[in-house]
């Protein structure tokens, strides 16, 4: 940093003053200095910054020598060393004598003496003064301190940068540097040598075969050109349902092409099990990164073939999957030449099944009546509400009144039960499924849920009801075949049906039996597959409907609907919608939902009660938890209604406003990444986690379920999981936002990773972490019931607008902890949103890409979506 100049011709210890946040990444100016520059007097550099702060214990001390070099034949007037400031305050300090180390002399350190000013002195020509700057943390995190040299009429600046670690953070320390992957190898798999399939887990054919939906060249051209196909352009229409869609999918596949590259290997080993199989190590299986599954196939070939190399690869069958290793099943003369030295490169693919059940849905769509895909030019109908005898006794009027809707409604179009986060949505639409059975004997169920978990949840719902005995032959629960038969609880294992522990699909005639079947959206085809008509169901009821994709929700709508056929869809749009891959598919909105969709019609946008009912009793969130995203969210409307007897723990061990249960803890940490992996974490925030966790925990009343921990980035989710394995409490469950969804827990942590302003613009445009996502905010601080604790760098997050009102909620209501506050930013001229279902804007342009400086990222750096459970091989066709 130049110098200043100093006019004062005296000596002079003025009052400490106060640096704000000082991001090293964003402005690598304060770690760059050229004392030869700066004046006679040569100011060397403390604590060399050199890429990343240097790092220390909490609890030890660390020490590092300035040398002043008076450069000239004439005395120089020294009126100041001084520590300006320091971030945790009066952590740093200066002395003349370098600070005694173990063993040294008593009398040395009596003779010690330390402080935050030394007084003047001269410096004669060629003389060099030594000043000792030492800091000894209190607390994890980064510490920040601005030493003053005021040198004759000059003021020569140092920023010194210091990481305070404990055991917790550096066991996560990088195992080594980042440095973006290489670009891999490909060979061309047109040709290959066919691999050994697995038997099929079908002896019989289905009747409605899935088409192969092949990309037209035209289309794949174009989009590989990242130009947007004119159908796109146009805008969603009531005569280009077809081809909009489509070509959304299209580009969604293309992408998802591009991001299968990204697990590619090289120069990997494979080990012989057996004369049949080759087994490969695939590091990121377990967390379904490559999701892989029974019947999906890589290609390998020998690594020191050249691409160019003409033989074609070898291609290989999936047939066991365990943990991180696959079986592989290939050609009998593939297995002959391998030896376990062998080194090959491997690529993989993904299974289209579900891919082309989305196309199929959206070709099956135009056989579905105007009212359920554009209601907004239907003539207003009037459900005549139908009385009912509650069998759930924990009923609001809400909910009550919109069961009696759904058992007056007669078909098309769609009846929604809209609701935040905690209002009962779920326990709604089983009140109504089982009063649809027990009141109307001829109704035939079909219940949608997004994932296998939520459809799970579904049927041990229904089955709990001890009002009504739902009978065992009548309630099916239809898996995917690539489902894991030990997924299921065994407990309702009677419910599904499978051979040779492979979930299938029954036959037509055993299908026709049932009069409640539970599926996942996308298992639904399996169904129409089978040979299940149109007039089949005369209930189809599609839960979490706000997390499916609309060609998605088509899947059962488009195959099994008819104009007599009642929809039901549960849901909030104001939540998380459906994970896409590509961004500009998501723009031209295969991220919007047919839920959402629907309220931009008249009579769903103006909530008229014969199309929606809005739940608004909240049993789930401590009032003061629930405050904010009302406010935010849902117009203020949202009634805290939870029992307090749940809430009787204390935190007053945690809390500094015992009734104020959310707490938000400001860390200065650094966020880093390593390998080739462009995940971010953050040692600072996990070793934070750990210890609140700890505290919790000595509680009696919680467990280690009743905690979820919240990160935006894959791997800060890895790293607190190694932590918490670390202190034996595994029981912890981690994850993305994505993955609470539609979860709870008595305590939430969030930690929010970020501590670097550099990055934010990049995370915005991609849609990673959580700035500039409101559905992902809203998600995030509704998981909790009873206590709500963040942890992060206010500097950063208060950038956002939502994460800026917590930030200063919590401040205005004495609970905030940590570093110091940024400057409070009101953001006047700009409120938060309010979800609006009008969009004006029909046709949104691609966001350009920002220009990011010296080094620009590339697409392999964008770390992938998460999309929990996504049935990539639903089965065979």
């Amino acid at each position: 940093m130049a110098a200043t100049g100093w006019d004062d011709e005296c000596s002079v210890i003025g009052d400490k003053g106060e640096i704000g946040f000082i991001d090293f990444e964003n402005d690598a100016s304060v770690c760059d200095y050229n004392p030869s520059e700066e004046g006679p007097v040569v100011v060397s550099v403390p604590f060399a910054f050199k890429g990343k702060p240097k790092s220390i214990f909490v609890g030890e001390t660390a020490t590092d020598c300035v040398t002043l070099e008076n450069t000239t034949s004439e005395p120089v007037e020294l009126w100041a060393v001084r520590i300006f400031a320091s971030t945790p305050e009066d952590s740093f300090t200066v002395s003349l004598m370098e600070p005694p180390s173990a063993g040294v002399d008593i009398k040395y350190i009596q003779e010690f003496l330390e402080s935050f000013c030394l007084e003047d002195r001269v410096l004669q020509p060629g003389e060099t003064l030594t000043v000792w700057v030492s800091c000894k943390p209190k607390e994890i995190g980064l510490h920040t301190s601005v030493v003053h040299f005021d040198l004759g009429s000059d003021r020569i600046e140092r920023v010194i940068f210091l990481l305070a670690e404990d055991r917790v953070s550096q066991s996560l320390a990088p195992n080594k540097p980042y440095s973006r992957g290489s670009r891999k190898k490909v060979f061309n798999v047109q040709e290959y040598v066919v691999g050994s399939r697995p038997a099929r887990p079908n002896t019989r054919s289905f009747r409605y075969r899935l088409p192969q939906y092949v990309i037209p060249n035209d289309v794949r051209e174009l989009v590989e050109g990242k130009q947007i196909p004119d159908t796109i352009l146009e805008g969603l229409t009531r005569d280009n349902y077809e081809s909009y869609f489509k070509t959304l999918l299209i580009m969604e596949e293309i992408r998802m092409e591009e991001d299968m590259r990204s697990y590619d290997m090289e120069r990997v080993t494979m080990r012989r099990k057996g004369t049949q199989f080759l087994t490969l190590e695939v590091p990121g299986l377990a967390e379904k990164r490559p999701s892989l599954v029974h019947g999906d196939y890589i290609f390998a070939k020998l690594a020191y073939e050249d691409e160019n190399d003409l033989s074609p690869p070898y291609q290989g069958f999936i047939h066991r999957v365990e943990a991180e290793q696959v079986y592989l099943g290939f050609a009998k003369e593939f297995i002959w030449h391998h030896t376990d030295e062998s080194l090959y490169n491997v690529r993989f693919t993904y299974n289209r099944v579900n891919m082309r059940r989305l196309y199929q849905a959206i070709d099956s769509a135009k056989g579905l009546e105007m009212d359920l895909l554009f209601p907004s030019d239907s003539r207003r109908r009037l459900i005549k509400a139908t009385h009912m005898v509650p069998i759930s006794f924990n009923l609001n009027e809400e909910q009550i009144f919109s069961i009696k809707m759904i058992l007056g409604c007669r078909g098309a179009p769609p009846y929604v039960i809209h609701g935040p986060p905690g209002t009962g949505k779920t326990k709604t639409m089983v009140e109504a499924i089982l009063q649809l059975y027990l009141t109307q004997k001829n109704t035939r169920i079909l219940v949608c849920a997004p994932s296998n978990s939520a459809a799970d949840h579904l049927l041990e719902r229904l089955l709990a009801e001890k009002a009504v005995e739902v009978q065992g032959n009548e309630i099916f629960r239809l898996n995917a075949t690539s489902r894991p038969y030990e997924d299921m609880n065994p407990d309702f294992i009677r419910f599904c049906f499978s051979e040779d522990l492979i979930f299938k699909c029954p036959p037509l005639n055993d299908l026709k039996r049932y009069r409640i079947i539970i599926s996942t959206y996308m298992s639904a085809a399996l169904l129409y597959a089978e040979g299940v008509k149109r007039s089949h169901f005369s209930h189809i009821l599609l839960d979490e409907a706000g997390q499916a994709s609309e060609p998605e929700t088509m899947i059962p709508l488009s195959h099994l609907c008819q104009r007599k056929t009642v929809v039901v869809l549960a849901g909030d749009p104001m939540q998380l919608g459906p994970v896409i891959y590509s961004k500009d598919a998501e723009t031209y909105c295969l991220g919007k939902s047919y839920l959402e969709r629907l309220f931009e019609c008249e009579f769903y946008h103006k909530e008229d009660e014969n199309y929606v009912t809005k739940l608004v009793r909240n049993y789930r969130c401590h009032p003061e938890i629930l405050h904010l995203p009302s406010q935010l969210f849902y117009k203020g409307e949202l009634i805290p209604c939870k029992d307090d007897k749940s809430s009787s723990m204390t935190w007053a061990e945690i809390l500094p406003n015992r009734d104020f249960p959310v707490l938000f803890i400001g860390v200065q940490g650094y966020d880093e990444r390593e390998g080739s992996n462009p995940s971010w974490f953050n040692r600072t925030e996990a070793s934070k986690v750990v210890e609140i966790i700890k505290k919790l925990t000595i509680s009696q009343d919680l467990r280690e379920e009743d905690i979820g921990v919240i990160t935006p980035y894959r791997q800060q989710v890895l790293k607190l999981k190694k932590a918490l394995e670390g202190v034996d409490m595994p029981a912890i469950k981690v994850g993305s936002v994505e993955q609470f969804q539609g979860q709870e827990r008595e305590v939430i942590i969030i930690s929010t990773v970020r501590s670097t302003i550099k990055h934010n613009e990049f995370d915005k445009n991609h849609c990673l972490g959580f700035l500039s996502n409101p559905r992902r905010f809203n998600v995030a601080i509704t998981r909790a019931k009873s206590l709500l604790i963040i942890i992060g760098n206010p500097h950063i997050i208060s950038k956002d607008l939502y994460w800026n009102k917590i930030l200063w909620h919590c401040s205005d209501n004495d609970s905030y902890q940590g570093c110091a506050l940024p400057e409070r930013q009101d953001f006047v001229d700009k409120e938060p949103v309010q979800f609006s279902f009008n969009h004006e804007e029909e046709n949104p342009q691609p966001s350009n890409e920002v220009e990011r400086g010296e080094e620009p990222f590339q697409a392999e750096e964008i770390p992938k979506p998460v999309k929990d459970e996504a049935e990539w091989s639903d089965g065979w066709k």
